[in-house]
């Protein structure tokens, strides 16, 4: 996915969940548009440097949208994460037309937000569906991951996820009457490793993915890799397949019991 001409600055702060103050590099304090209701731990981090996307419709109450941070890393490098969850389904969306999605290439049809209603009544939107004559129907369901913990690796959900938790059991559903379910979490921070669930945040959730991944439905992570052109990142994308944990804790690394 290609991004608009991005504009660089300094994170001042971000507060009620929309919004975040943004020093340019030209001086100019602003404010942008955050596309995140998540909690962002981890990638809400004051001093960095950010990437802004610019807007000249005046029907927009903001003319800014903060679309990436970079974050230190404990061997002194530096990794892109995107805090833009809007995204997501972009870059996942042309990966998987482009084939470039380990277990879900050569699907011959692919439409977004599927609608599935099942038998005991549970219903949600997933994020796409694909179709094949011969590889039949596969449903996926995309999370976006940026939580790296400090013990190196990457955990999801970043905060209770009550909707999360039923698309999980939806996809079960789907499993129990016999139809492929994936899902699909789209690491987009660069210096994440691989994913785990995260119970020291959700436990329920984590349980409900463990629970539901013995039951069939196929859990997958692919990395998302920044490209740039004289240090200004120009796009984004998938890159690699990422291992999935499901039975890796933080609680030591964080001194949670």
């Amino acid at each position: 996915m290609d991004y608009p001409e991005l504009v660089g600055g300094t994170l001042l702060r971000r507060y009620k969940r929309f919004l975040a103050d943004v020093r340019l590099d030209d001086g100019r304090e602003v404010v942008a548009h955050c596309p995140n209701t998540g909690s962002m731990r981890a990638v809400n981090v004051p001093g960095c440097r950010v990437w802004l996307s610019p807007s000249d419709n005046p029907a927009r109450k903001l003319a800014w949208t903060w679309e990436l941070i970079e974050l230190p890393q404990s061997d002194g490098t530096m990794a892109t994460a995107s805090v833009h969850t809007g995204r997501t389904n972009r870059i996942v969306e042309e990966a998987l037309r482009e084939g470039r999605v380990p277990g879900l290439a050569g699907y011959a049809d692919l439409k977004r937000e599927a609608r599935v209603v099942l038998e005991c009544q549970l219903s949600a939107r997933l994020d796409f569906r694909l179709d094949d004559p011969e590889r039949g129907t596969a449903f996926v369901e995309v999370k976006q991951v940026t939580l790296k913990e400090h013990d190196g690796h990457g955990y999801f959900p970043d905060a209770v996820s009550e909707r999360g938790r039923r698309h999980l059991e939806v996809l079960a559903g789907l499993v129990a009457r016999g139809q492929r379910a994936v899902l699909l979490f789209c690491v987009a921070h660069e210096g994440i490793p691989d994913v785990a669930p995260a119970d020291h945040l959700d436990p329920a959730y984590a349980a409900t993915l463990r629970e539901v991944a013995a039951r069939g439905v196929e859990v997958l992570a692919c990395g998302c890799k920044v490209t740039r052109r004289a240090g200004v990142p120009v796009a984004i994308h998938l890159d690699r397949q990422l291992p999935v944990s499901l039975e890796r804790r933080v609680g030591v690394a964080l001194g949670i019991d």
